[in-house]
C-alpha cells in the first residue's frame, strides 16, 4: 500500500511516514541545512522521511510573490540533497510538460490541490513511473478523489497517494474534515494529512496568505489519532524570513518534540 521509499526502515516499526521540508528551494545552503536536520530527527525517531521542496511556485497570491531561484538551479539543489543525503525527493509539477523533467530528480511528483482534476497533468505524472501524490482540491469532497486516483492507475501507474490539505470554509479560511481519511483510504492508497497548508488563511486582501501555525500540533495530533498513513509539514529555521508560505510553517526547532509526541499517540492506538 505504501510506496517502497516510504516504508518503515526498521522491522516492526509501524510509524507514520513524514514528508517535510521548506515550501520552496530558497538556495543551496539553507535547503541542505533543513534536509540534514530533518533527516537526523527522523533517523533518531525511526520515521520514514521524504524531503519536500518545490523547485518553483506557480500558484502565488501576488504577481510580486517569490516563485523560485530558477528551475534548473533549484532542481540541481534537490539532486544534491538526494545524492548526498540518500533521501527521496518530493516536488510539485504544474504542467504536463514538466513531468519528465522533474522526474529526473524527484521520486514523488506532487500534484497541487488546484490542479488535481487536470487529466493531462495526472496522466503525464503517472507515465513517468514515479509515485504520484495528489493533493485533494479545497473544493472537492474526499469521495471525489477516486476519479483522480483512477486516472493515474489507468495510465499504468499503481503508485499513487492522496493528501488532505483542508476544504474551503468561507472566503478566507480552511477546515479539515477528519471523516475524509476513511473515504480516501477506500481507494487502497496511502492518505497523508498536510498539517501546515490546511491551516492557511488564503485570499487575504494584502496579497499574502495568512495562517495559524499555532494549531499545527493540534491538527497533527488529531490526524495521527484518526489513522492518516503519513504527515506532511513545511518547516523552516525562521518561518518569518521564509520566502514562501512562512505564515503557516512549523519552526524547525519544534519538529523533534512534536514528532516524539505524535509517535506516542501512534503507539497508543495500535
Amino acid at each position: 500500500m505504501v510506496p517502497e521509499i516510504l516504508r518503515p526502515a526498521a522491522a516492526g516499526n509501524d510509524n507514520f511516514f513524514l514528508i517535510a521540508g521548506p515550501c520552496v528551494v530558497e538556495g543551496k545552503e539553507i535547503t541542505l541545512r533543513i534536509a540534514r536536520e530533518i533527516k537526523e530527527i527522523c533517523t533518531e525517531l525511526c520515521i520514514p522521511f521524504c524531503f519536500k521542496a518545490s523547485y518553483r511556485k506557480a500558484n502565488r497570491s501576488s504577481l510580486h510573490s517569490f516563485t523560485g531561484i530558477g528551475d534548473e538551479e533549484a532542481l540541481e539543489v534537490l539532486r544534491t540533497v538526494k545524492e548526498t543525503m540518500n533521501l527521496p525527493i518530493v516536488t510539485d509539477i504544474h504542467a504536463a510538460e514538466e513531468a519528465v523533467w522533474a522526474a529526473k530528480v524527484a521520486d514523488v511528483l506532487q500534484i497541487p490541490a488546484f490542479l488535481c482534476r487536470q487529466t493531462d497533468l495526472l496522466v503525464a505524472a503517472a507515465r513517468t513511473g514515479k509515485t504520484v501524490n495528489i493533493k485533494k482540491g479545497q473544493f472537492l469532497s474526499p469521495e471525489a478523489m477516486r476519479n483522480a486516483v483512477e486516472k493515474v492507475r489507468e495510465a499504468g501507474n499503481p503508485n499513487v497517494m492522496l493528501t488532505e490539505r483542508g476544504t474551503t470554509f468561507g472566503y478566507q479560511d480552511l477546515v479539515v474534515d477528519f471523516r475524509g481519511v476513511k473515504a480516501m483510504q477506500e481507494n487502497r492508497c496511502p492518505v497523508i494529512l498536510d498539517c501546515t497548508h490546511s491551516l492557511q488563511q488564503p485570499n487575504q486582501p494584502s496579497g499574502v496568505t495568512g495562517g495559524r501555525p499555532d494549531l499545527i500540533e493540534t491538527i497533527a495530533r488529531a490526524g495521527v489519532a484518526v489513522g492518516f498513513d503519513g504527515l506532511f509539514m513545511e518547516t523552516h529555521p525562521e518561518p518569518s524570513k521564509a520566502l514562501s508560505d512562512g505564515a503557516n510553517m512549523l519552526p524547525l526547532h519544534q519538529l523533534r518534540p512534536l514528532l516524539a509526541k505524535l509517535i506516542r499517540i501512534r503507539q497508543s492506538i495500535l
